[in-house]
């Protein structure tokens, strides 16, 4: 009998235990729509931008908490929020549209540059005319896993901008020109000669005051040496300045980012062959891709 009324007490503990355990799960009971309001630099539905005030204060953002609901009770804790810019009409489905991840913050304000760097620069938005934007809040709910299930969107606001061209990331050359000059095995036998007569076929095309190219036969080889690597020059015949890049064991063959009278020589191509050199001053980035 004692054995019997032993077996009952331990059921029932355990049954006991199991029903407060499946208690402690919380359940997700939805959330409401984030209440975002704007005031931009000019009080109206206008963004002014402009260089010669781009530290100034364009636009600033508020934004409610979307009270996400459990079984417990409001949660306050845990919410992540993505801010998007797009243009009208694309409903934030443009590939370029900027999203700024802003955690557990209820609030957040651009500078004119800021604003003016995700719509120029990042959605390549042309700096000859006013545009129309949208932007909204997308609140989640923290998880374990993505919080998928958990987002809710706020009202969006319009405003029209007219970006301003922003200033190169690296100053082109003043000379308007540009020349590669390099090791004997990737200048095919001409070792760091910068002189003029040499430089038949290594002076990039310019695309634009901030863009430049050259495709050229490339000999490649050990680009640990400063027999496969290369250099950027303004001025042919002239050593006083040059285009390079800050680590050579640093920079990948495919390219990287690079500045003016930077210390180190760029990585030649480890195989031979025709090659596309674009250097971009606006993005202080070059690419060499084999042809």
């Amino acid at each position: 009998m004692k054995i019997v009324i032993k077996l009952i007490l331990f059921t029932a503990l355990i049954l006991t235990y199991s029903c407060k355990k499946q208690e402690s799960v919380a359940y997700y009971n939805g959330g409401t729509q984030p209440a975002l309001i704007g005031i931009s630099n000019s009080g109206s539905s206008v963004i002014n931008l402009s260089a010669t005030d781009s530290a100034k204060q364009a636009l600033s953002l508020n934004w409610t908490n979307p009270n996400y609901k459990s079984n417990y009770g409001v949660n306050t804790l845990g919410v992540n929020y993505l801010l998007e810019i797009d243009t009208a009409g694309s409903g934030f489905s443009n590939p370029k549209r900027a999203q700024i991840t802003v955690s557990n913050d209820t609030s957040f304000v651009f500078s004119e540059n800021l604003i003016n760097g995700y719509l120029a620069n990042q959605m390549g938005l042309d700096t000859s005319f006013e545009h129309n934007v949208e932007i909204r809040i997308t609140a989640t709910l923290s998880t374990t896993g993505t919080g998928a299930g958990t987002a809710v969107y706020s009202n969006v606001l319009a405003y029209t901008a007219k970006p301003f061209y922003p200033p190169p990331a690296v100053n082109p050359p003043s000379t308007g020109t540009l020349y590669l000059v390099g090791g004997p095995d990737i200048m095919n036998g001409s070792s760091w000669d910068n002189s003029n007569p040499f430089k038949s076929g290594y002076e990039f095309t310019k695309v634009s005051a901030t863009f430049y190219t050259l495709t050229v036969a490339l000999s490649g080889g050990d680009n640990t040496s400063g027999d496969n690597q290369f250099l950027f020059l303004p001025l042919a015949g002239d050593w006083g300045h040059k285009y390079a890049c800050k680590k050579t064991t640093d920079q990948l063959e495919s390219g990287g980012s690079f500045g003016y009278d930077f210390s180190s020589n760029f990585p030649g191509p480890s195989t031979g062959g025709t090659y596309k050199i674009d250097v971009d001053f606006q993005l202080g980035t070059y690419t060499i891709v084999k042809q």
